[in-house]
């Protein structure tokens, strides 16, 4: 028996979705790894000190939210239409706390240095000589197209069906429905041993 058009369309589109999911928890995890924010300080014993700071310790949440995209995509795997809109709105999030993380490096590069600075050199500055990379700028683009890959997969169409039913209630028989041996029009089991008891009573031998 060959599956209808929606069976042979489900499986691709819900790979397609699934593949795009996971490709952009990739890219943004990628886009922090480098340095976004290269401070200068100075230092009694080093003189100036050039603390480059990578975008995982800048914007810390960028990587967190790359993980909860990760996370989307296995539910994707699984979930129904109602599951699949659950999952673009988590996605919607995550790619809008990846845009403000990235924008808050890119308003204020000096802030978000300054741990890392305080970390090298021992001493906490007061506002550190900082520049920026390209890195935040990137990030937040990402992170635009993250939201907008959350709008596309809250529209989408076609079949969608649920690929676990583990968490479904199980269906139980309706209360009135009969006993295989009453439906039967026959006796059951237990009542042809009482039967042969009864007989047993009587002094009758049921044999």
């Amino acid at each position: 028996m060959t599956a209808g058009p929606e069976g042979r369309g489900a499986a691709p589109r819900r790979g397609r979705w699934l593949a795009l999911v996971v490709l952009a928890a990739a890219a943004v995890a990628a886009s922090a790894l480098p340095t976004w924010v290269t401070a200068r300080a100075g230092t009694a014993l080093e003189g100036d000190v050039v603390v480059r700071v990578p975008g995982t310790e800048a914007a810390p949440e960028v990587l967190a939210a790359a993980v909860a995209l990760l996370a989307s995509a296995g539910a994707l795997a699984l979930v129904g239409p109602v599951g699949r809109r659950v999952v673009a709105v988590v996605t919607a999030a995550c790619g809008a706390l990846v845009v403000a993380a990235a924008l808050a490096v890119l308003r204020d590069p000096a802030g978000a240095a300054t741990a890392a600075v305080a970390a090298r050199t021992g001493v906490e500055p007061v506002a550190p000589d900082a520049g920026l990379t390209a890195g935040p700028v990137v990030t937040t683009a990402l992170g635009v197209l993250v939201v907008v890959l959350a709008l596309a997969l809250l529209r989408a169409r076609g079949a969608w069906r649920q690929r676990s039913r583990r968490h479904e209630v199980p269906r139980t028989p309706a209360a009135g429905a009969a006993a295989p041996g009453a439906a039967a029009g026959g006796a059951g089991p237990d009542d042809d041993d009482r039967a042969d008891w009864d007989a047993l009573s009587r002094g009758d031998d049921p044999s």
